[in-house]
């Protein structure tokens, strides 16, 4: 089938926000990253600030699934927290931007969310440790915290908010039709991989 979304996960600081807007950019297909804070915050009530630390800093004891098995054991009210109820926001723009237009959509469990889709790409982009730190040191600046503890860190949120909210481990190359080095490859040539296989699809070649 025809792939009309790109789903872009990634390391923290492997270059995949600029991979994917660059990809976004040359199909002239639209890019949601950031850009999904809005709609959100317009679906929710929620502030933006709220939204992207409900994102990292959202815990399994936390989570609707927790507070429906604690219901059934004690009678509790089943209710969503904040953080669910983001993410289920989320889900279900995420959902109707796929149904309305081509696009590249940038983290937030996207390849997830859209998992019985058939025309998604999904990618996954990672890099080496030196680069990962020039990257963010380049783009975020220094800050009083070691940049490796501030990439295990955000790794770490990542990957706990990927598996509270999936049935799948973050990062597992199973989860995705491409895993991108762009330390090996750089950053251009996986935007032209992409691009590539993007366009194939559209001319019916793959």
């Amino acid at each position: 089938m025809n792939k009309r979304i790109i789903t872009i996960s990634r390391e923290f600081g492997s270059g995949g926000h600029t991979i994917g807007k660059t990809v976004a950019e040359e199909l002239g297909i639209a890019f949601y990253d950031q850009e999904l804070l809005e709609h959100i915050a317009e679906e929710t009530g929620f502030s933006r600030e709220f939204i992207k630390s409900a994102a990292e800093d959202s815990t399994a004891n936390y989570s609707l699934l927790f507070n429906m098995v604690v219901n059934r054991s004690f009678q509790l009210r089943n209710e969503p927290t904040p953080a669910d109820t983001v993410f289920f926001a989320q889900m279900k723009i995420i959902q109707n931007i796929a149904e309305q237009e081509e696009c590249v959509i940038v983290g937030r469990c996207s390849d997830y969310i859209l998992r019985d889709r058939k025309d998604c790409l999904n990618v996954f982009i990672y890099a080496d440790a030196e680069d990962r730190e020039k990257r963010i040191i380049e783009r975020y600046g220094e800050n009083d915290k070691p940049v490796r503890k501030r990439i295990a860190d955000k790794d770490s949120r990542r990957r706990t908010y990927y598996s509270h909210y999936t049935d799948r481990s973050w990062g597992m190359p199973q989860n995705y039709h491409l895993c991108l080095n762009s330390s090996a490859l750089g950053e251009k040539s996986c935007v032209s991989i992409v691009c590539r296989l993007f366009q194939e699809s559209r001319n019916g070649d793959v």
